[in-house]
């Protein structure tokens, strides 16, 4: 039997939500036991179940003194859901960036993800992202638990 697209496209309505209220347990609780999370465009294998994924979220997003979603198109066929969108990061008045994505979440037949796939421009990124930020992130990168 395979997702109904309606509903996958609401479970994406209620991630995106739930990542802009930084409701990172509420993201994450939204994906399947072996679900998977990964920024493409960075090194490593991402993250891996409920906890996993949402303490990834909270190492790049908690540091921020603001986040705006900036919706365009979403595709909801089969198993996919498919969003081309913006985040407008802020790390404080003097540093922020408008980083567009494109993401690709896949569903189990139950409504949990099992895969939420970031595709974005790394220079984009990293030409605005602030020192200070950039190595929190890294210092944090191999903290991610293994439960």
């Amino acid at each position: 039997m395979a997702s109904d697209p309606a509903r996958n496209r609401q479970t994406a309505d209620r991630l995106y939500a739930a990542l802009y209220r930084r409701d990172f347990d509420g993201v994450g609780a939204l994906f399947a036991e072996d679900g998977h999370y990964t920024d493409v465009a960075t090194p490593g294998p991402g993250a891996y179940g409920p906890r996993q994924i949402a303490q990834r979220l909270r190492i790049g997003l908690e540091p921020l003194s603001a986040i705006y979603h900036h919706p365009r198109n979403t595709v909801a066929e089969g198993d996919l859901v498919i969003v081309e969108h913006a985040e407008e990061w802020h790390w404080g008045p003097d540093a922020s960036v408008v980083l567009p994505f494109i993401s690709v979440l896949e569903f189990r037949d139950d409504g949990k993800i099992v895969r939420w796939h970031d595709y974005w421009d790394t220079p984009t990124l990293m030409n605005a992202a602030p020192k200070w930020w950039l190595e929190h992130v890294m210092a944090q990168a191999g903290t991610l638990d293994q439960a």
